[in-house]
């Protein structure tokens, strides 16, 4: 097919590779097809049902470079979902008896668009497939590529999802300023609330890189400079079932013995227990445009922090959440080079004709390539058995 008019979107939450994957897009295209017209809807898509978009303009082009140095995303976010008619109405994003589908495919043929990139989670790419699979029906010429972007790295059938390895040493980060507030108070509980609604690979990775940063550092421990007291206690993901009772028992002998604790915590662990209370009390849970629990309102980590608070007879506890500042930052090297190869692929799948989700696929030896939509899924499990995350916790102490 000849590409004419390539759109692009960012949509869903943030994450640390949205500007440098549009630069990428935008950089590969003036490469090897710099005649092509590129455009951007605004807003994901909530401007493309509204029809808002920008031109890539040659100065743009030329600075497109300076992309990868930003966090956040120079054409703006929503979480919008296609096939929800009602909240697509009730936002004023279409008219009641509009299909957002519909509305979405006539805009795209309207604007001459000939390739879709939409770049964003598993909501994004979902979202995606179900607005290709219209489109192919529909008899709409339209190819649609996808780039995965999720700090939780839950894309099924993707390896390692953009912007995620800089999510965790951006949490890394804000653990090492975050839990010198150990020494603010006696019998201190620190509980780092990490992002990840099913995933717990961001909390893990996170625990990770912070443990590996205190072994790395020189204390004076004679003066009350115990590393003991920086380091992480206690690490609790989604995938594996917490016994709060064992756990507070071996935490409150580590708050007797050194006076504090610190626990990472991914905000989707232990969600239907708070689910469940909330339901008790007679309150109603709210949810996204998606069906998913607003993790941010039913507050998991001050759930936790009031379990073991108790137990451990903290003096003062903290909850820190680390998510947005994690997911707003700058790439770092290693999403830089990740980003590289799957915008170049991107491209050129695009000029092929080829849809899907560019990632590596699993599934298929790791291979990177445009993986089908209809394979795509959200809240892909993370493996507890892997042995870096044994090896963690049994240096935690851990079982």
């Amino acid at each position: 097919m000849t590409v004419r008019t390539v759109a692009m979107l960012t949509a869903g939450g943030l994450a640390p590779c949205l500007s440098s994957a549009v630069g990428g897009l935008i950089e590969r295209y003036s490469e090897v097809a710099p005649d092509v017209r590129i455009i951007a809807y605004l807003g994901g898509y909530a401007g493309l049902l509204r029809g808002e978009w920008v031109e890539v303009t040659p100065e743009v082009r030329e600075n497109a470079h300076l992309l990868h140095l930003r966090g956040g995303s120079p054409i703006g976010n929503s979480r919008v979902k296609l096939t929800n008619v009602a909240d697509c109405v009730k936002r004023g994003l279409v008219q009641e008896g509009q299909d957002p589908l519909h509305v979405a495919a006539e805009q795209l043929t309207k604007d001459g668009v000939d390739v879709l990139h939409t770049i964003g989670g598993d909501d994004t790419n979902t979202t995606a497939a179900d607005l290709a699979a219209y489109l192919h029906e529909n008899d709409y010429e339209l190819t649609v590529v996808g780039l995965p972007k999720t700090i939780d790295n839950d894309v099924v059938p993707i390896r390692q999802s953009l912007g995620a390895w800089t999510a965790a040493e951006q949490g890394s980060i804000y653990a090492q300023n975050i839990i010198a507030e150990h020494s603010s108070n006696p019998r201190m509980l620190i509980v780092h609330e990490v992002m990840g609604r099913n995933c717990g690979w961001l909390t893990a990775e996170t625990a990770r890189r912070y443990h590996a940063w205190v072994a790395e550092q020189q204390f004076v421990e004679g003066f009350g400079n115990d590393p003991r007291c920086w380091d992480v206690h206690a690490v609790f993901v989604p995938e594996e079932h917490i016994d709060i009772a064992a756990e507070a028992e071996r935490l409150k002998a580590i708050m007797d013995e050194i006076g504090c604790v610190n626990i990472f915590l991914s905000e989707g662990a232990g969600v239907a227990e708070v689910v469940e209370e909330l339901k008790a009390a007679g309150q109603e849970v709210p949810v996204d445009p998606f069906g998913h629990v607003q993790l941010d309102k039913v507050n998991p980590g001050a759930w936790f922090a009031k379990q073991f608070g108790a137990k451990l007879q903290a003096e003062k506890t903290m909850v820190q959440k680390s998510g947005y500042f994690s997911r707003s930052a700058a790439a770092n090297d290693e999403d830089l080079a990740l980003i590289a190869q799957c915008t170049s692929l991107a491209v050129d799948s695009a000029l092929a004709g080829v849809s899907g989700v560019v990632g590596h696929d699993e599934e298929q030896g790791d291979t990177l390539r445009a993986i089908e939509f209809p394979r795509i899924q959200g809240h892909k499990k993370f493996d507890v058995t892997v042995p870096w995350f044994r090896e963690l916790k049994e240096s935690l102490g851990q079982a």
